[in-house]
């Protein structure tokens, strides 16, 4: 007795209707011939427009090509098909699984001080001599104590400025103290420090080794452009920031150290060189950042200087550049698109605080600023540096840990940032791999939720995953190198 039955009892007669149903699923105009169809999980697939009418009138043949496609991605279901829900059901709960921990990223602003003056500053540094801009211990152990009430289990403890580094017997301390409460608790405690690179010395270097901290800098670009954006005293931003990522990668180790760049106008004609230059310093990726619209960047009008469509083709130049690097056998990637072909290729969140849903703020990100004030995300803080504290949570001194997390200002945001339910969001097919962003809407426009058609943040988000759809639709060979970084960022 056979095992299987004949190939001909599992095969559909093309003149039995099969009745099928419809599974929630959104779409978007690919181009003029193709549309893009995602359902509530990140599952997509291409159709032709004709083969799109067909599926919603009910029409589509059980014996085309694209049924079978639609219905292994849940876009559809026979009579009798229970598994579809259920699958989509633990796949939306794969992806939200993250908001049950609640908050891991806990920012410490140590200083304002900066030894750089960068045009397109977003933090409204101060200079070197202004000591009151620096934040105390007391307000460090307020901090702490507010860090260690997350429940999650895994706690990333990050220094920003300014400059930290010019107030670094204040890391010393808040590491050694966080260090102390975690013997108790053993969480994943992870530490980094964000700087420019230009002030580490050895023995700070030394002593980032002993204590497991990583260090985030910063990298604009080849020495000239680089130099240009972030103008220092003595004018060798660059050669710093070389000699510093050659001691720290000595001394901590070559994993231990990442790069960001910003994108300013002087280097949209040179995203070409820019990748050159962090291949040449041997990163095995860049991050090709839009300007943020804060701080100094709207004082000095940078981030004025270009708009969406200019820095999409910039991205695209940058992109298409890197794809063919990997052709030649340099291996480099692109972590704006890692992070969203995770998105579109898995059913996994990578939790990028800016593309979140809800909002990454305070829940992925807290910031505890060198005064004491706490803020829903750095870009709240930056906010408040421009005058406008609506994201300001509390103070360490004064606020409790539940003041703080229960303040309307953060439900008003989260509720008003679930992209599910948002005008604008919830029909949009990008919207599984997109997030949102109420501070920057609520400071462009003065409403969190922001006008979508107008947004430059859903111009960008849509660009680019139009992009990558595209590329991966016509070039199976970018799809290939793209399956590769997934998971990466």
């Amino acid at each position: 007795m056979s095992r299987f039955q004949p190939l001909n009892f599992y095969q559909r007669s093309p003149s039995r209707p099969s009745g099928y149903a419809l599974l929630p699923f959104r779409f978007e105009a690919l181009d003029d011939d193709e549309v893009v169809l995602s359902n509530m999980v990140g599952e997509f697939a291409l159709l032709k427009r004709d083969k799109l009418r067909a599926l919603v009138n009910h029409e589509l043949a059980a014996d085309d090509v694209d049924y079978a496609r639609l219905r292994a991605r849940h876009m559809l279901r026979e009579p009798g098909d229970e598994a579809p829900v259920e699958l989509l059901a633990l796949k939306t709960r794969t992806r939200m699984a993250h908001l049950a921990a609640f908050t891991n990223l806990h920012i410490f602003v140590v200083s304002l001080r900066c030894d750089h003056s960068c045009q397109y500053c977003q933090v409204s540094r101060q200079s070197e001599d202004k000591a009151r801009f620096d934040m105390s211990r007391e307000t460090a152990d307020k901090a702490l104590d507010l860090m260690f009430r997350s429940p999650n289990r895994a706690l990333k403890l990050e220094f920003q400025g300014g400059e930290p580094l010019l107030n670094f017997e204040l890391i010393r301390y808040v590491v050694e103290q966080a260090e102390q409460r975690n013997a108790s608790q053993g969480r994943d405690l992870r530490k980094v420090i964000t700087t420019t690179l230009s002030l580490a010395t050895d023995e700070m270097l030394r002593y980032c080794r002993d204590h497991d901290i990583h260090l985030s800098s910063s990298l604009d670009g080849p020495e000239d452009l680089h130099n240009k954006n972030r103008p220092r005293p003595g004018r060798d931003s660059h050669a710093r920031f070389v000699d510093g990522l050659a001691r720290a990668r000595a001394i901590i180790g070559r994993d231990a150290v990442a790069a960001l760049m910003t994108t300013s106008a002087a280097s949209l004609p040179r995203v070409r060189d820019i990748i050159d230059e962090y291949v040449r310093l041997e990163f095995d990726g860049i991050f090709l950042r839009h300007l943020s619209p804060y701080g100094f960047a709207l004082k000095t009008k940078s981030y004025q200087a270009y708009d969406s469509e200019r820095w999409l083709d910039f991205y695209k130049e940058g992109l298409a550049y890197i794809l063919e690097l990997n052709r030649a056998g340099v291996p480099f990637r692109e972590y704006y698109a890692s992070i969203l072909l995770t998105k579109m290729l898995t059913v996994r969140d990578p939790n990028f605080v800016d593309l979140s849903n809800p909002s990454g703020a305070g829940i992925s990100a807290i910031v505890f600023n060198y005064d004491g004030d706490v803020y829903a995300s750095d870009e709240a803080r930056m906010l408040k540096e421009m005058g406008d504290a609506t994201f300001c949570l509390g103070n360490v001194h004064t606020s409790s840990y539940e003041d703080i997390f229960t303040n309307e200002a953060l439900l008003g945001a989260l509720e008003d940032s679930f992209t599910l339910s948002a005008p604008g969001c919830s029909d949009c097919a990008i919207e599984p791999w997109c997030g949102a962003d109420p501070v920057f809407h609520h400071g462009m426009t003065g409403d969190m939720l922001g006008r979508k058609p107008e947004s430059a943040f859903c111009r960008r988000q849509m660009g680019v995953a139009k992009h990558l759809l595209r590329l991966m639709r016509d070039d199976p060979s970018a799809r290939e190198l793209f399956e590769g970084w997934v998971g990466t960022c």
